[in-house]
């Protein structure tokens, strides 16, 4: 089964197209970068995905089944999210940050903390931090934060908006690997956006390119960096050589 199937999807703001007639699927359990300039869609096909914006026209199929935009809930249990601000909240403690997802989408009883120490452990995040306001956490803690609430579910599906963006060098080396890490014990279907062709090169398994709401390639990563198929694409390619 597919997971995430785009079926001719194009999203319009007045006259500007941001997302052009898309058609494309993603392999389950892998790990697709999607790459592209400032103001490519990228942002805007994620936010397709999670049903924060519904297509102007066309139709997104999550595991089969169209998004039901009348019962956004049901798909919050399958996709999680990961913004570029990590989007903390500053007035709840991280244990409250995490656990939100939680308290959102299931009975109170079937919220167990035990989940949320797991997570800490599995993204490397100190036990003792799960008190603390985000803003009593180093930047990196807060993005690892930021993950262990978009997988508190469990879900199969993990969309990353540009997450590594922000941290300096060695935090963002640091967090690489334990994403690496964690894909390999936890398989999941991961779209990553990101306008990083060297980070997209480290972490994905396929590779899509889009250039103003356009796809302009899709593939693995050797056939992407083997056979550039466009000059945006080759232009991407060549920043990352440089």
């Amino acid at each position: 089964m597919e997971p995430i199937k785009l079926i001719n999807i194009s999203h319009q703001i007045g006259n500007r197209t941001i997302l052009s007639d898309m058609s494309i699927s993603f392999e389950e359990k892998k790990v697709t970068a999607i790459i592209g300039k400032s103001g490519s869609g990228k942002s805007t096909l994620l936010k397709s995905i999670n049903g924060l914006l519904k297509p102007t026209s066309g139709e997104v199929r999550v595991f089969d089944a169209p998004i039901d935009y009348s019962n956004l809930q049901a798909l919050r249990k399958k996709i999680g999210y990961v913004i570029q601000g990590i989007g903390l909240f500053p007035h709840l403690t991280i244990e409250e940050n995490i656990l939100l997802a939680g308290k959102t989408h299931l009975p109170e009883n079937e919220i167990k903390k035990e989940r949320l120490h797991e997570m800490m452990k599995l993204v490397n995040l100190k036990g003792h931090l799960y008190k603390k306001y985000p803003y009593e956490l180093s930047g990196g803690e807060q993005q690892r934060a930021g993950i262990c609430r978009a997988l508190f579910l469990n879900p199969p599906v993990l969309l990353m908006d540009e997450p590594f963006g922000s941290l300096d060098p060695v935090t963002r080396f640091d967090i690489h690997q334990e994403f690496i890490q964690l894909q390999r014990n936890v398989p999941r279907t991961v779209l990553l956006v990101t306008h990083d062709m060297r980070e997209a090169k480290k972490l994905a398994d396929y590779i899509l390119v889009i250039d103003n709401g356009v796809i302009q390639q899709f593939g693995s990563v050797k056939e992407i960096f083997d056979h550039p198929a466009t000059d945006p694409v080759r232009e991407l390619l060549m920043v990352a050589e440089s």
